[in-house]
């Protein structure tokens, strides 16, 4: 029989996550040690209250509130508390006893990252994240090592699998959002407070981390422009897929070239978009996620799968942990994250994209030209107008509030599809068509994506 020298395991928090790693870490403790060539000895799980119900049935005498000695007892420590504090504490405190870290926490490395690795780097730990973005989706590594020697130059990303369900379902069914949202809560897809889901806060830490990590700068949080889903509409969903559109909430990163400068930068961003059914993005359903990488040698590449879940979630966590459990047998520092190449992370105005623009217009000779001379002023080229036959009822939508209908003279809907843009010259041109008397309203506005 082998002997297998002992690693001690740390897990901060007993979640849904939390207790799906200590239950494999528990049962399938031989075949760990088969894999690590050392056992991974669980020596405790720092929880607020031991006392609380749980997913798992676990041992109590593993259970403690007195995290810190957990802590400078181990090898190796799994965070998997969640929120910013006080995990970050904890981490850095682990980190400078020369533990390496596991951690499933988007939050604390969207925030606190630089600060984070820094530490790692200086006792020679190792700071790990798998399963931070997109759950069991196998992305950080893939991104980290397996693409370290190509160029990473766009990254399209549903991740968030709330989001993606509920606009998912309003397209399936023709349920509003409000609908959609209540359905997601009852089967435990969205929290009491689904805030960070759909007002795109989620997203947006998973899009400073892809960021940061395929273009090897650092992307703060602060730097990513987001928006979220509540201003889109039953009616949004319908158009788009009368148009051969699908709506998703995207990550987006990508190197750009700053046209005033000439200078490589990047962007990361996160929005509703339109995309085409064709796209390989437009069949993720439910609440799975997905990652579209383009890179310049390995070309297109598509990482799908669950983006959350307790057990599946663990699984990334436990790669993490057998990762560092063999880095210790092989002995050896952590290997630094790259963010050498310090790109400048450039405002959303510089982005170039495509719009498609849905206005309510009065039906009078002449508004056609008016519009294509206001778009022409904004240097806006249209690819494609839609125009349907009049009403004599207006419904004035401003995205974010609820219509306003009032009975005035017949008016027409045309929808405007531009060709590629600066973010900021698209965004001006709006606003002018919303100040121009011909237009009653802009109805609806959407980045198209992914072509």
């Amino acid at each position: 029989m082998i002997e297998y020298r002992n690693l001690r395991v740390a897990l901060l928090g007993a979640g849904s996550v939390g207790s799906q790693v200590a239950r494999l870490l528990l049962e399938q403790g031989d075949e760990f040690a088969s894999r690590v060539g050392a056992r991974l000895e669980l020596v405790g799980i720092a929880v607020r209250d031991v006392n609380a119900p749980r997913d798992v049935d676990l041992p109590k005498e593993l259970l403690t509130t007195d995290a810190t000695s957990l802590i400078l007892g181990a090898d190796i420590v799994v965070e998997l508390m969640g929120g910013v504090e006080p995990a970050r504490g904890y981490v850095l405190e682990a980190l400078n006893s020369g533990a390496d870290v596991i951690t499933a926490n988007k939050a604390l490395l969207a925030t606190h990252g630089p600060e984070l690795f820094e530490a790692a780097e200086q006792v020679g730990a190792q700071l790990y994240y798998e399963a931070a973005v997109a759950g069991a989706i196998p992305i950080i590594r893939p991104l980290r090592d397996s693409l370290a020697g190509d160029t990473v130059s766009r990254i399209l990303g549903i991740v968030n699998g709330t989001t993606n369900f509920i606009l998912d379902r309003m397209e399936a069914t023709g349920e509003t959002l409000a609908d959609a949202l209540a359905t997601a809560t009852e089967r435990g897809y969205a929290e009491a407070d689904p805030t960070a889901d759909i007002g795109g806060y989620d997203a947006a830490q998973k899009a400073a981390i892809l960021a940061s990590l395929a273009f090897h700068t650092t992307v703060p949080l602060e730097q990513v422009y987001r928006e979220g889903i509540t201003s889109i509409t039953r009616e949004q969903v319908e158009a788009a897929r009368a148009g051969g559109w699908v709506i998703k909430l995207l990550a987006i990163c990508e190197r750009l070239v700053d046209p005033e400068t000439g200078e490589e930068g990047v962007s990361a961003r996160v929005y509703p978009a339109l995309i085409s059914r064709e796209h390989p993005l437009a069949a993720v359903r439910g609440a799975h996620n997905a990652v579209f990488v383009q890179a310049e040698a390995a070309g297109d590449l598509m990482f799908y799968g669950a983006g959350a879940g307790g057990v599946e979630t663990a699984s990334a966590v436990l790669g993490d942990v057998v990762s560092a459990a063999r880095r210790h047998v092989v002995g050896g520092p952590g290997v630094a994250e790259s963010t050498h190449a310090g790109l400048p992370v450039l405002d959303v105005g510089r982005v170039v994209t495509r719009y498609q623009i849905t206005l309510s217009v009065e039906d009078q000779p002449g508004v056609l030209a008016t519009v294509a001379n206001i778009l022409s002023d904004g240097g806006v080229s249209v690819e494609t107008v839609q125009q349907s036959v009049p009403s004599t009822t207006t419904s004035v939508v401003i995205p974010g509030n609820a219509p306003i209908h009032g009975a005035t003279a017949p008016t027409a809907t045309l929808v405007i599809g531009t060709h590629e843009a600066e973010e900021a010259a698209l965004a001006a041109t709006v606003e002018a068509l919303a100040a121009s008397d011909v237009v009653t309203a802009v109805s609806s506005v959407l980045r198209v994506e992914g072509s």
